[in-house]
């Protein structure tokens, strides 16, 4: 199991972001694998995290063609920065 931890310094997210993101999130997990997908927004703060069975279902959901147009605009200014890191879960439990 992997996990996709995104964290971003928000810019200016148009009335497209929001619409896409959801867009995104359901296409990822339908048809891509993505086990869940949770993200948090505080003031300009966001974290996305998102849990993959391998890394081969990483690699092709980033070079998806509707997400590589949501990168793009990521980069033209819905983010003012932001940092993508790749993780391998090597233990999980659950509690009550």
């Amino acid at each position: 199991m992997y996990a996709v931890i995104f964290t971003a310094i928000v810019g200016d997210p148009d009335s497209r972001y929001r619409q896409m993101a959801e867009q995104l999130r359901d296409l990822a997990m339908a048809d891509f694998g993505c086990t869940d997908f949770i993200s948090v927004t505080e003031g300009e703060q966001e974290v996305a995290l998102s849990y993959w069975p391998d890394e081969a279902s990483i690699k092709a959901w980033k070079e998806q063609a509707e997400h590589r147009v949501a990168q793009q605009l990521g980069k033209q200014g819905w983010y003012k920065h932001y940092k993508v890191e790749v993780v391998k879960i090597l233990r999980a439990y659950d509690g009550p």
